[in-house]
């Protein structure tokens, strides 16, 4: 069965300022200090999806429940970035090692089987 694309879900600024119970200008704010980039409309009206409104909840875990400020969160958030980043190129770097080290063994057993050659098809010792 193909996969369905899932239908990116919107919601305005008014429903996220509600829903974690903050101040319009707040995420206003956040977004001027490039903390968040919600997506826009045709009339500009501002459009926060999922993975906006995740970094958004942990923005307000780090400057409410942690105290930090929002230069501290900026760089918390870039950290992280970079750290998933890494991740990614591990996790490719080792996928590439055992497609190689797979390929390299199945050369070995290849290279190391007796067999005889000579009139008609090889066959092993």
């Amino acid at each position: 069965m193909p996969e369905r694309r899932r239908k990116r879900r919107y919601l305005r600024i008014s429903a996220v300022a509600e829903r974690f119970e903050i101040h319009p200008q707040t995420l206003r704010l956040y977004e001027r200090e490039g903390l968040i980039q919600p997506r826009r409309s045709a009339g500009n009206t501002r459009l926060y999806d999922e993975q906006t409104i995740e970094r958004l909840r942990t923005i307000l875990t780090l400057t409410r429940d942690l105290g930090v400020n929002l230069a501290g969160v900026e760089v918390v958030l870039n950290m992280r970035e970079q750290m998933e980043s890494m991740k990614s190129e591990m996790d490719e770097l080792l996928e590439t090692l055992k497609v190689e080290l797979a390929a390299k063994r199945a050369g070995v057993e290849r290279r190391y089987a007796l067999e005889k050659f000579g009139g008609g098809p090889p066959t092993k010792i």
